[in-house]
């Protein structure tokens, strides 16, 4: 899809916002929110590709697959690639003052990045990361009614600092196979997991618990069978810690 569809697309979110006076009821809050950055021109990247599907089956992890765009030069331009992804990594390590933006890149919890391959410093990047005072401590819930979906968002809990943040909402197709005719890759297939196909704020979060409906017909289109939502601190320019997160299949 083009990036010119993807934000008239964006444009055409039409979201509610409302209080919410009742929490709906929800499976066990995530751990973590896992971010590859990858591309189908990286040669080391298929190890790191299959990690993000193994976490993609924990249901305590909503894991992201962000395919970048700045190797197709290299002779096989990615064809899940989204120019917004390669700017969010860069905005990453702008946050943290250094340069280290590269593939596969894992970043766990808006806090920590990894090399996308190493399963072990993943494993404990979330567990540290959640020992945080805000990190992945507000209530996130989405549930689909009709031709809505419903997000909510509930206050942090006692003694969590966190009391404002974006909300975004990303349309995930939960496997994409692709095969690679040129490139570092030639000749391979390779399977992408939860990879994001479009990527929309939903509102502002205030620190109070309130619910959002958006459109059905703005997250659905041909491949998407799942979403997942996220809050996080700071701004888009300068993403900082996870907040909450959930995610839903759609079939």
């Amino acid at each position: 899809m083009a990036i010119t569809d993807l934000l008239r697309w964006s444009g055409m979110l039409g979201v509610v916002a409302m209080t919410a006076t009742v929490q709906p009821a929800t499976a066990q809050s995530p751990r973590a929110v896992v971010e590859l950055f990858t591309s189908q021109g990286c040669s080391s990247c298929p190890p790191a590709d299959k990690i993000l599907g193994e976490l993609a089956r924990d249901p305590s992890v909503v894991a992201l697959t962000m395919p970048i765009d700045y190797w197709d030069y290299l002779g096989w331009k990615d064809t899940l690639a989204d120019s917004r992804f390669s700017t969010r990594q860069k905005a990453y390590s702008r946050m943290r003052g250094d340069r280290d933006v590269y593939t596969p890149q894992v970043i766990v919890n808006g806090e920590r990045h990894l090399i996308g391959s190493d399963r072990t410093a993943i494993d404990t990047a979330m567990r540290e990361t959640k020992q945080a005072n805000d990190v992945m401590s507000v209530p996130v819930s989405m549930s689909v009614s009709g031709k809505q979906l419903n997000v909510t968002v509930t206050a942090a809990t006692p003694g969590h600092a966190a009391r404002q943040g974006e909300i975004w909402i990303c349309a995930i197709s939960r496997a994409v196979p692709i095969a690679i005719a040129r490139g570092e890759n030639r000749g391979r297939e390779i399977v992408y997991h939860n990879v994001v196909r479009n990527w929309l704020k939903v509102g502002d979060w205030s620190g109070k618990t309130a619910s959002w409906s958006v459109p059905m017909e703005n997250i659905a289109r041909d491949g998407v069978d799942a979403a997942a939502v996220y809050v996080q601190d700071g701004t888009h320019d300068r993403p900082g810690a996870m907040l909450g997160a959930a995610f839903t299949p759609l079939h």
